[in-house]
């Protein structure tokens, strides 16, 4: 209970300067900082799916019958061929699944 108080309190105490900044500076966003909020969905997204592929009960995965890393890397695979998100997604499912099933 007091750890997820104090999670929230610290997602509160980062967030909310940024937006009383952007209040008082009216909305006006410098130009280096847009470049660098660009990177923030790949980071987050990095940061949360990584560790979940990487990481299977406590240990570093890095096998070739680690279904979830051979189905991440063909979807990075098929995204970055084709640029096309739906498609690696597609893709990286049937490969994780059939890959799960044969081995």
């Amino acid at each position: 209970m007091i750890s997820t108080l104090l999670l929230i309190v610290g997602m509160a105490a980062v967030t909310y300067p940024v937006r009383v900044g952007l209040w008082l500076g009216k909305g006006h966003i410098p130009h280096r900082l847009k470049q660098a909020l660009a990177y923030v969905p790949t980071a987050v997204l990095t940061a949360i799916v990584v560790p979940t592929v990487l990481i299977q009960h406590d240990h570093l995965a890095l096998d070739w019958r680690n279904a979830q890393l051979i189905g991440a890397l063909v979807t990075g695979l098929i995204v970055w061929r084709t640029r096309h998100l739906l498609w690696g997604i597609g893709g990286g499912l049937v490969v994780f699944g059939l890959w799960q099933w044969l081995f």
